[in-house]
C-alpha cells in the first residue's frame, strides 16, 4: 500500500496507478539494462558523471561547458491552429523542463532572477526535478519552492523520469497542479480548451493517453505535457493539438551547429530538440533548463520557452 502522505493522491487517480509507480520506483529505478524505451539507460550509471567530466577536462572544454550550463536562454515559438477557440489567440504558455534542480544550481539561480520577469498566462512543467534518477529529493525541492514562488501563475506539471511519485504531495504544496494521466480544461470568455499530462514514458512507462483524453471533446483544442516526446504517435491518434516535451536536453553535449551525439530517446532525430510536427500534431522538445550527469553543456544552451497560441484563419 501507499504511504499516508500520498493518501491524496490515491483518492484523485486510484491505488494502482499510485502503488504500481511505487512498485517500479522501489525494483527497477537504478536498473541499468532492460527497464523503459533504452536497452542501456546511462543516466542509471554512477560512473557516467566521472567520464563526462574527465574526457571534458581531457579535451580542454570543461570550463567553457560549465558557463554554459550556468545560462538560460528565454525562446519563443509560436503555435498556430485552425481549432483554437478565438478566445485564446495569443494565449501565452511558459514551459520549464528538465530543471534538475540540485546539479544544477547555477542555472537554477539564473532561472529564478529571470522567470517571474516573463509575463505568459499560465506554466507548465515537464518533468525532472531531481538531479538524479534515485536518492533523496529534498534539496530539489527546496530549490524548486523558490522558484515557483517567484512565479505569479498558474502551475501545472508533471513526474519525469528522474522523479519519484513520493515528491507530488510537496510539488502540489507549491501550487502545482500534477497531472498523472489526467486532463484540466481551462476557460476564457467562455471558451475551453484542455490541457492533459501523463506520467513516465520513458523509463517506468506508466503513460496513459487514452485515459488522459479520455473527458476531452473530439473537437476541443487540447496540449499534452509529455516529459518525453517519445509518445508522439499515441498523443497523434488521440487527436491532440499540442504536445510539450522535454527529457532529450537537446542532447546537451552536442557538436558544432547543434548536432546531438546521443537523445537518450527512441524518435526521429529532428524531434530531439524545438519545433516539430506528425501528422496533425504540433510539438516541442525543450532542451531543459538544468542539466544531466553533469553541469556541462555545449553547442545546445539551456532554455525556458515561452508558447504563443494563435488561431488561423482570424
Amino acid at each position: 500500500m501507499a504511504d499516508t502522505a500520498l493518501q491524496g493522491l490515491v483518492e484523485r487517480i486510484g491505488s494502482h496507478h499510485v502503488v504500481r509507480r511505487l512498485s517500479i520506483e522501489a525494483a527497477h529505478e537504478k536498473q541499468l539494462f532492460g527497464q523503459g524505451t533504452l536497452v542501456f539507460n546511462v543516466e542509471n550509471w554512477n560512473l557516467a558523471p566521472r567520464i563526462v567530466t574527465t574526457a571534458l577536462k581531457a579535451a580542454g572544454l570543461y570550463g567553457r561547458a560549465r558557463r554554459n550550463a550556468d545560462r538560460v536562454e528565454v525562446r519563443r515559438n509560436p503555435v498556430t491552429s485552425a481549432r483554437l477557440p478565438a478566445a485564446f489567440d495569443g494565449f501565452t504558455i511558459l514551459q520549464l523542463s528538465d530543471l534538475h534542480a540540485d546539479i544544477s544550481a547555477g542555472a537554477m539561480q539564473h532561472l529564478t532572477d529571470i522567470a517571474h520577469t516573463i509575463a505568459c498566462d499560465i506554466c507548465v512543467l515537464t518533468g525532472d526535478y531531481r538531479g538524479k534518477t534515485f536518492g533523496p529529493f529534498e534539496k530539489s525541492l527546496a530549490l524548486m519552492r523558490d522558484l515557483c514562488a517567484r512565479i505569479k501563475l498558474p502551475l501545472y506539471g508533471i513526474l519525469g523520469n528522474h522523479d519519484s511519485i513520493r515528491m507530488t504531495p510537496a510539488l502540489e504544496a507549491m501550487g502545482i497542479r500534477m497531472l498523472f494521466n489526467e486532463q484540466e480544461p481551462i476557460t476564457r470568455d467562455g471558451a475551453t480548451i484542455h490541457l492533459a499530462g501523463i506520467d513516465d514514458a520513458h523509463f517506468y512507462r506508466i503513460d496513459d493517453i487514452a485515459k488522459a483524453a479520455a473527458a476531452i471533446p473530439r473537437d476541443a483544442f487540447s496540449i499534452l505535457l509529455a516529459h518525453t516526446p517519445e509518445s508522439y504517435r499515441e498523443a497523434a491518434a488521440a487527436g491532440f493539438d499540442l504536445m510539450l516535451s522535454g527529457h532529450t536536453h537537446g542532447g546537451q553535449l552536442c557538436l558544432p551547429g547543434g548536432i546531438a551525439i546521443k537523445l537518450e530517446a527512441r524518435l526521429p532525430r529532428r524531434m530531439g530538440r524545438g519545433p516539430w510536427r506528425f501528422h496533425q500534431l504540433a510539438g516541442y522538445t525543450s532542451a531543459g533548463a538544468g542539466t544531466s550527469l553533469a553541469p556541462v553543456r555545449l553547442n545546445c544552451p539551456a532554455e525556458i520557452t515561452v508558447h504563443t497560441l494563435r488561431r488561423l484563419g482570424r
